[in-house]
């Protein structure tokens, strides 16, 4: 539970610039969707990813690096990693297992005989889009695993978007479909404080110790 004395106390350090995105962006974050990236090599394309995932409101981000391992571009992910949670997997099958318990149903972003197109995608099912290898796409085990194959309509003579495009693309859709609609997408209440919590924890400096000196005068 989150000691809302606390909190206000810690807005007092913000600026009102800051204050006011955070009250702004969070009734706007969503885990109704999230995204999961698998074994991307390309570093810029996970960090593309994350800041697309920020910039559409998706709160949470898991990224399976079973044989890549790799720290997130700050620059390309543009400050993103300190408003997205990410949640990392050393396993495909762990990643998963971990969505399904959540209640999320695996979408295989990738061409497929049983494929739905982007524009017939039901948004009110609670989803995890699956992005794969630049070069291989997503394993078997995804594949298999999936409850349904999405796909976006190209009319080109290229057969792929790049991940990060595509990853773009989609929570663009998705997100704004979403928002037309009555389902209850957002936050709750106690999940917008902890978030806010943590969101200061990364702004202000010396952190800790505002929080020891507020306890310690109470």
């Amino acid at each position: 539970m989150i000691d809302v004395n606390l909190l206000q106390h810690l807005e007092t350090y913000l600026t009102e610039n800051r204050r006011k995105r955070f009250n702004d962006v969070l009734p706007q974050r969503t885990k109704h969707f999230t995204v999961a990236t698998e074994d991307v090599y390309q570093l810029h394309n996970t960090s593309a990813v994350i800041r697309s995932c920020d910039v559409f409101g998706i709160q949470e981000v898991n990224i399976v690096e079973e044989q890549n391992t790799k720290r997130i571009d700050r620059e390309i992910a543009m400050g993103a990693q300190k408003w997205v949670d990410l949640n990392r997997f050393h396993s495909v099958k762990d990643c998963i297992l971990d969505l399904k318990n959540k209640g999320y149903q695996i979408v295989a972003t990738t061409p497929h005989t049983k494929d739905c197109e982007l524009h017939d995608f039901d948004v009110t099912k609670k989803s995890c889009f699956f992005f794969g290898r630049e070069t291989e796409g997503l394993s078997e085990e995804v594949i298999e695993a999936a409850d349904c194959y999405l796909k976006i309509p190209m009319v080109g003579f290229t057969e792929s978007l790049n991940i990060s495009v595509s990853a773009a693309i989609i929570l663009q859709h998705v997100t704004t479909k979403l928002r037309k609609t009555n389902i209850d997408w957002k936050l709750t209440n106690e999940e917008i404080l902890e978030k806010k919590l943590d969101w200061i924890s990364k702004t202000i400096k010396s952190y800790d110790d505002i929080v020891a000196r507020f306890y310690d005068n109470s």
